[in-house]
């Protein structure tokens, strides 16, 4: 099966299968957001556990 274009671009897995993304709302209005708050969106966070089985298939790792 081919992995999805656009999820190898928004995911990656880690060494154990994991699968690791960006935080959203941290693109444009920033100003109305606080400084906590956009330092807690730099650090990446982990996909749901309910799909990720399927992002791991799309990003291109083992089933």
């Amino acid at each position: 099966m081919k992995s999805h274009g656009g999820a190898k671009k928004r995911y990656r897995l880690t060494a154990t299968g994991i699968v690791i993304r960006a935080k959203c709302n941290k693109n444009h209005i920033l100003t109305k957001k606080n400084r906590k708050r956009k330092r807690r969106l730099r650090q990446g966070g982990y996909a749901p556990e309910t799909i990720q089985k399927t992002l791991s298939v799309m990003v291109g790792g083992r089933k």
